[in-house]
């Protein structure tokens, strides 16, 4: 299990673009999460989904192409040996997306998904399941058993964010312990401050609030810290108003990891 070795005063980043776009602009953010994370010792999993189901408008950018977008991901994977994660959304992508990234992730509005969660414990993969804005933290245990049930023990849980209201997400971090004694919990800081449900039907944020999440998820023994970051967030192809700017980056883990030195002794 990816979580298992980390030490007490680190925490696991799962951090990457929201969506493949391509090559380039990939590659750029890996090369950079890897040299921040190396330089500070933080074991790093590189994220990105190879297609985006779950868009408001029909327009909106979904990616590039499944198999070229996986693609993507096991080349980083095999060039800079480190993990990938992607997010699966229909049991028949489970075999598929096994074969190129090392861990299969349940996206929150799919956590009760039978089909989708067996189809994923399935496979041997680590599966990271989100919790749902709409589920309670007591509530995913159902979710986990379903995974366990199905001969897979490798699970990790990641917090983001409660629904509150129709325009809103708040992180109700009382559920952190909850979700713990279930399974490792990683804390998604940028998906927690999005905006959903604008009338534009574009989903908007405020990633000024990315470091107070992040905070309080280090001082409440979060396993790892979940967060889309770009070069460019203004240009990224989705989820842009709630990246984080990846020039900000190195100085929010260097402010992690001394909050979680300072929290491990407690």
């Amino acid at each position: 299990m990816i979580t298992d070795k980390i030490p007490k005063d680190k925490f696991l980043l799962i951090a990457g673009p929201c969506a493949i776009e391509g090559d380039e602009v990939t590659f750029g953010i890996a090369e950079k999460l890897i040299s921040i994370t190396s330089k500070l010792s933080i074991p790093l999993v590189f994220k990105g989904s190879y297609r985006k189901a779950n868009r408001t408008r029909l327009d909106s950018f979904t990616g590039i192409g499944d198999l070229k977008a996986l693609k993507i991901l096991k080349k980083i994977n095999t060039k800079f040996n480190i993990p990938v994660i992607t997010d699966i959304h229909g049991k028949d992508e489970a075999e598929l997306a096994a074969e190129y990234v090392d861990i299969l992730q349940i996206p929150a509005f799919l956590a009760r998904q039978t089909d989708l969660l067996v189809s994923a414990a399935k496979t041997g993969k680590t599966v990271n399941i989100k919790k749902g804005q709409f589920m309670s933290a007591e509530s995913m245990k159902y979710a986990v058993d379903k995974v366990k049930q199905s001969g897979n023990n490798n699970i990790m849980l990641t917090e983001r964010g409660t629904q509150f209201g129709y325009n809103d997400l708040i992180v109700d971090y009382r559920g952190i312990s909850e979700l713990k004694k279930l399974a490792p919990t990683i804390l998604d800081v940028t998906h927690s401050v999005q905006k959903p449900n604008q009338s534009s039907g574009i989903t908007s944020g405020s990633p000024e609030h990315i470091e107070s999440l992040a905070k309080a998820g280090i001082v409440n023994s979060v396993d790892g810290i979940f967060l889309e970051t770009h070069t460019n967030p203004s240009e990224a192809k989705s989820d842009g108003s709630n990246m984080l700017d990846i020039k900000n980056l190195e100085k929010l883990l260097s402010n992690l990891l001394k909050l979680r030195e300072v929290s491990s002794k407690l």
